[in-house]
């Protein structure tokens, strides 16, 4: 993964002989009684291991993505599952401090690993990530410390990180903006003259995420349009986890986002968003084809929400647990362990080391959590406008003095 290195994680790049080709007599996995998006058996989805772990042999499907895998080492695949079981256990984390009051929300990726690494690993760093508000994976790659996760969750600060020392965006609460804010930077690149100069370390682009839910929105699809048109770096990342908050993509559409990018002028892919060498090569691709100047690519990332929508949703209100069981046996660290214990990748000590790892993480940001202190209340006045505003300042004055009457009646301001 040399275009996105972990810094400081040991391991030896040497390449093991087969250690990323196809296992003797697997081939593609054949379709149910069900195909089409609505199923993880659509012949067309890129896949290269399946649920147990074996590497599926090259087929039509995947074949213009298969050198991408094959390239890949056994340092990769460790900095792979490393990512898969930390993001896991800061999701985990996340989700228990807002139950005990810690946060005041919390936005789940528990199941959607796999997909948010994969296409995190792929960006180089001048490329540039707009989030929705569940990346928490693309985040950890980017390197945005997860403890600004949980200060911009427990509402501590204005957005909890500097966009630019990471080229990852805040999140974004407005389904789908993201979409057209990625887009009009892409179009900054093209403008700028980063792409298709042929400089790997100067070539740039840009990857958008949203859920199934965000393609029904209006800003989603201005956003096609004006990449298609302007041939924009610039690739859409969703990952469709099959449910719009209660919404089934049943009732979302009828024609899979990923086939719905050729009406926009530009290609689409389905990718096994529970497969994190699929959604890696697939979105490496796609990006490499933005740097060079090919315009955008609409990825569709099949994946499953394990859990609620967010904190304040209850799933269990909308879908089966028998759906939910399902899902469990395509579990993408399950998947990545059995894959790389097959091949060689690892022995027990580096998976010993990651489980305590992720111990070790989880005390971090749960202490450096409660232990935030509240700000003034003034701030949420700050930063409202580039410059000092009247109405702002006469509304940051009428609140203060509203407070300081409380204080002057013996109250509690």
């Amino acid at each position: 993964m040399s275009d996105n290195e972990v810094a400081g994680h040991a391991g030896t790049r040497g390449r093991m002989a087969g250690a990323f080709e196809p296992s003797p007599g697997m081939g593609p996995t054949p379709p149910s009684e069900i195909t089409g998006h609505f199923s993880d058996d659509n012949p067309e989805m890129v896949q290269f291991v399946d649920a147990d772990g074996n590497r599926l042999a090259t087929n039509e499907t995947n074949a213009p993505y298969a050198q991408i895998v094959e390239d890949m080492t056994s340092e990769d695949a460790r900095t792979i599952y490393r990512d898969l079981v930390l993001v896991r256990r800061i999701d985990a984390e996340g989700f228990a401090l807002q139950r005990q009051g810690e946060l005041g929300l919390w936005p789940s990726l528990f199941g959607q690993e796999a997909a948010q690494v994969g296409a995190g690993r792929a960006l180089r760093p001048q490329d540039y990530a707009f989030p929705g508000y569940r990346e928490h994976g693309v985040a950890w790659c980017r390197g945005v410390d997860p403890v600004s996760l949980f200060g911009m969750f427990r509402g501590v600060n204005h957005g909890g990180w500097d966009s630019n020392e990471n080229n990852f965006h805040l999140y974004t609460i407005v389904i789908g903006n993201q979409m057209l804010h990625a887009t009009g930077y892409a179009m900054g690149i093209a403008a700028d003259g980063d792409m298709g100069t042929g400089d790997p370390d100067r070539d740039s682009a840009v990857m958008a995420f949203t859920g199934d839910g965000g393609t029904s929105q209006g800003d989603f699809n201005e956003a096609l349009v004006f990449a298609a048109v302007a041939q924009s770096p610039v690739v859409f990342f969703v990952q469709n986890n099959q449910w719009a908050i209660s919404q089934s993509n049943a009732s979302q559409f009828i024609i899979p986002p990923y086939q719905r990018a050729r009406g926009f002028g530009f290609p689409g892919v389905l990718v096994d968003g529970n497969d994190p060498l699929a959604t890696y090569a697939v979105a490496k691709d796609a990006l490499n084809k933005a740097r060079s100047g090919q315009g955008p690519t609409l990825i569709e990332a099949y994946t499953y929400r394990m859990g609620a929508h967010t904190t304040s949703d209850d799933p269990s209100k909308y879908r089966s647990s028998a759906e939910v069981e399902i899902w469990k046996q395509k579990d993408p660290i399950k998947r990545m362990r059995g894959f790389m214990a097959e091949r060689g990748h690892a022995e027990a000590d580096f998976f010993d080391a990651v489980d305590a790892e992720a111990d070790e993480i989880a005390v971090r940001i749960r202490k450096a959590c409660q232990e935030m202190p509240d700000p003034e209340l003034s701030t949420m006045f700050d930063h409202q406008y580039t410059e000092p505003h009247p109405l702002v300042e006469a509304d940051r004055e009428d609140f203060l003095a509203y407070h300081a009457g409380f204080a002057e009646e013996g109250g509690q301001a």
